[in-house]
């Protein structure tokens, strides 16, 4: 069904649980960005076409039975909106309704893993997301198949897109106690006011939510219905996406995936530009953390796809505390690691170089070789928060 190919420069799939090309069969399994080789992206682009996506769509499908029981899914960030405790986010088997009607009576509900959230303060303003935190979306189409189990004051499940911060973003929601599929944008904090219908979403049953951005125009549909008109809303262009309750509600989320348009992030054009300036550097890598408070250093750009995500070791954390500089020594290459800094000069992220070595190369000159190639990325970066974008 779903075409998983991210053509930037070269052909790329996302698969967390698979990507499928559906003219061929052909099914790969993974956790991370990988590269295809060219036979692999000849029949990518062949399965775009028959399948009507573009040819830079990807798909990213979310595989909650490979987590185990009681664990939050990798990738995923546990994040509060508004007051109250933090959500209680974990993976549980329960039986889930086929998608289908059954063909007989006999047939009994599969017994998977899905997504839950299970705390039940009852806070009236607390919203519980739990955010895909490796990548930012811009124009996808984001489905989950949700059920409302229970609550006292609330029986809701929602998407919640375009995540800049808690305190900024998109969600659409549903409401069993309520009767109602409402979309609201929360801007530093504030909800704006609601926008969507009123319509019976039976509690125990398990029902099909969408969401879908192009620019800046918003569509949200429920059980393949759009049930609310289009929204054109210019407040974000990219962000986060993840799952999104209120209050006591407990919910279960199961079947999510995104399609989307792959966006070359700042990071990623810094590399590219730098290495069509100076070709006789061999990769470039930048490391930072997205939530510094947390500082969980790991690769966000990279000129190798294989690498993105791969955790920072002790030199790229020391970069980015203390702004120090490193080299070493690799295979016909030296290795030069040194802070990039934003317009106020603080070190948001640590820059990796290999660059070719010749004779007689020393610490001294390898690093002057590198700092015109930091210079070129410094002048467009002013913040930490533009890597990201």
């Amino acid at each position: 069904m779903a075409v998983g190919c991210a053509v930037r420069e070269t052909c790329l799939v996302v698969a967390v649980v698979f990507v499928r090309v559906p003219c061929m069969g052909l099914k790969i399994k993974g956790v991370r960005w990988r590269e295809l080789p060219r036979l692999v992206r000849g029949l990518c682009g062949c399965a775009c076409l028959l399948t009507g996506l573009s040819a830079g769509a990807a798909e990213l499908a979310f595989d909650f039975e490979s987590t185990d029981p009681g664990a939050v899914p990798a990738g995923f960030q546990s994040v509060l909106s508004g007051t109250g405790s933090p959500g209680n986010w974990s993976v549980m088997a329960t039986e889930v309704a086929p998608r289908l009607a059954p063909l007989t009576s006999k047939a009994q509900p599969e017994r998977r893993r899905v997504l839950a959230q299970l705390s039940e303060d009852i806070t009236d303003e607390r919203f519980p997301m739990l955010l895909y935190d490796d990548q930012e979306f811009g124009d996808f189409e984001f489905t989950t198949r949700f059920m409302n189990v229970r609550g006292a004051f609330e029986q809701m499940a929602g998407l919640a897109f375009r995540v800049v911060d808690e305190n900024n973003y998109y969600y659409v929601r549903a409401s069993s106690i309520g009767s109602t599929f409402r979309f609201f944008k929360v801007v530093k904090g504030l909800r704006s006011d609601a926008i969507g219908v009123d319509l019976e979403i039976p509690r125990g049953q398990w029902h099909e939510m969408s969401v879908r951005c192009h620019g800046n125009q918003i569509e949200c549909f429920l059980n393949g219905k759009q049930v609310i008109p289009t929204i054109t809303d210019n407040s974000f262009i990219a962000g986060r996406v993840g799952f999104w309750t209120k209050s006591d509600a407990v919910a279960y989320f199961t079947d999510a995936h995104l399609s989307f348009t792959p966006r070359e992030t700042t990071g990623e054009v810094l590399i590219r530009e730098a290495l069509r300036q100076y070709p006789r550097t061999l990769e470039i890598r930048i490391y930072a953390a997205r939530d510094r408070a947390a500082g969980q250093i790991k690769v966000i750009a990279s000129s190798d796809p294989s690498m993105l995500n791969m955790e920072g070791g002790d030199v790229e954390r020391k970069v980015v505390e203390s702004g120090a500089t490193f080299y070493g020594k690799s295979d016909g290459g030296g290795i030069v690691t040194l802070p990039l800094r934003d317009r106020n000069g603080e070190p948001i992220a640590a820059a990796r170089f290999v660059i070719k070595s010749f004779r007689g190369q020393t610490e001294a000159n390898a690093i002057t070789r590198v700092v015109p190639i930091r210079q070129l990325m410094e002048e467009r970066l002013r913040s930490h928060r533009q890597l990201f974008e």
